[in-house]
């Protein structure tokens, strides 16, 4: 499905508050997403506490590599098994804004389209993704869309909600999903 397995990672965009000190503490937290489609739709991570998607991922651990990474996140989120073979770089979102406990909050977000197993295994979810009762689900780009931008809660990342809706803007403008 993925026809170039080690092609570069393009920079589709970023965002940057400009609202820290770019002399102060400084944290960077790496992210893999993984674009999974099937049957014209998207593998999406639901809050069903909070109502929003978000691509399935997270962060990368020290010492890990972003393939390794994507893989056992997607695993923890949803269940499903990513085949190895089939990752290939989408893009990345280079993120930059005041953190919550530090000066200076940075985060590249790789994104992989990714094919998966038709098995799942079980969801392997931290306190507070149980807490949001993260639920795969496989909906439309609109539906992201829609329910995305009608997310105007202060206990959820506006700019993650936005981040996402502009990855599948990108994917449609493209034509990798219609």
């Amino acid at each position: 499905m993925h026809e170039i397995k080690n092609q570069k990672m393009r920079m589709l965009f970023e965002i940057d508050t400009k609202d820290y000190d770019i002399n102060g503490v400084t944290f960077s937290r790496p992210s893999a997403r993984g674009i999974i489609i099937k049957d014209g739709k998207l593998a999406m991570i639901h809050s069903v506490k909070y109502d929003y998607y978000k691509f399935p991922g997270g962060g990368i651990e020290k010492g890990e590599d972003k393939e390794s990474g994507l893989i056992r996140e997607v695993q923890e989120e949803t269940g499903l098994i990513v085949i190895p073979q089939t990752i290939c770089a989408f893009g990345m979102v280079h993120r930059i804004q005041k953190g919550d406990y530090e000066d200076v909050f940075i985060q590249d977000n790789y994104y992989y389209l990714c094919d998966v197993e038709d098995k799942k295994v079980e969801q392997s979810l931290d306190e507070y993704e149980k807490d949001e009762k993260f639920t795969l689900e496989y909906v439309t780009p609109a539906q992201v869309i829609s329910t995305n931008q009608k997310s105007h809660r202060p206990e959820v990342d506006s700019i993650m909600l936005d981040r996402e809706i502009r990855v599948i803007k990108i994917l449609l403008h493209e034509g990798i999903i219609k």
